[in-house]
């Protein structure tokens, strides 16, 4: 249905040829920003329905008190099904530091997060297939473990602004989450709104350069240059995720054109979990919690763990 759509937009209504580089490349745009926002919108609605009592209160709490390796599997299994994005780095972790839990966990799931979520397995499996899924989530649950636990042994603790120390927040109790049918909606339509409402911009652009990318990217080059998974090509496409900025939906049709053409698939999950979770604009926002050695070990941490991840898949691919 939604190839049909494109397909009527760009050669039928726009008349444009199928042989070129423009009509492949709006009849992708066009296929892409459907399907992507139709399975946005029916998915983040079906979630919110079933996590109405998710808050990051809740996952802060979950995860308190629990001796450090369990600690550090939960966050990393909390941050793989919870929709918090790099905006909620800061909070996030002021309410972790406070609850006493270590740096080193909270960083696991600073890294999982906005790196794994339930939405964007669902659209993975819609659009790449199952096999390309298992692979990224597997990867970012691993890269989110081992990552937390090699920060740690820096002893972060050090890094950390002095104001994040000094906050001291009152106990509040929880307000009484509406469980009802009636009241799950209203949260499941309001998530949609919100979530949507923030990505929706980031999901067109990514949609925008994987349509070039698939319209005036020639295949040969691609063939030449990206296919066989030289060395280069996977650190490559991790710097070119940093100054990009989307969340783990946003860069699934830039992936989706980028293998279509043939690109290998760790060169791929590399540049993905690059975008979703190395972006400029994240280092950023955590700068203001965490000084510039901090930053820029989190950053060599996850650059090597990327581009490990990159070769390998590579390699047995």
């Amino acid at each position: 249905m939604f190839k049909a759509l494109g397909d009527w937009f760009a050669y039928d209504l726009l008349g444009l040829a199928a042989e070129g580089s423009l009509g492949p490349a709006v009849q992708f745009f066009v296929m892409d920003t459907t399907k992507i926002f139709v399975m946005l919108v029916v998915v983040i609605y079906i979630m919110g329905l079933l996590r109405a009592m998710i808050s990051p209160e809740r996952v802060r709490n979950y995860v308190s008190g629990k001796p450090k390796w369990a600690a550090r599997t939960s966050a990393v299994g909390l941050g793989a099904v919870t929709p918090f994005c790099s905006c909620s780095s800061v909070p996030l972790f002021i309410g972790f530091v406070e609850a006493g839990i270590p740096l080193g966990v909270t960083f696991s799931f600073l890294i999982a997060s906005p790196m794994i979520n339930e939405v964007a397995v669902v659209l993975l499996v819609g659009i790449l297939g199952w096999e390309l899924t298992a692979m990224y989530v597997a990867a970012g649950l691993v890269v989110a473990y081992v990552g937390g636990w090699v920060m740690e042994r820096f002893r972060p603790e050090r890094w950390v602004e002095d104001y994040v120390w000094k906050i001291q927040m009152g106990e509040t109790a929880e307000p009484e989450a509406d469980t009802s049918l009636a009241g799950r909606h209203r949260f499941a339509v309001g998530e949609v709104r919100e979530i949507v409402g923030r990505i929706w911009k980031w999901v067109v652009a990514g949609i925008a350069l994987g349509a070039a990318f698939h319209g005036f990217v020639p295949e040969q080059w691609v063939t030449t240059y990206l296919a066989g998974g030289q060395w280069w090509t996977v650190p490559g496409a991790v710097l070119l995720g940093v100054p990009l900025y989307a969340n783990a939906t946003g860069v699934i049709p830039v992936a989706e054109a980028m293998l279509g053409k043939g690109v290998a698939v760790g060169t791929v999950l590399a540049l993905m979990m690059s975008i979703a979770a190395l972006s400029l604009p994240e280092m950023l926002i955590l700068r203001k919690v965490i000084h510039w050695k901090a930053l820029a070990l989190y950053a060599a941490v996850l650059a090597v763990a990327f581009m490990l991840v990159g070769w390998l898949f590579n390699l047995f691919a």
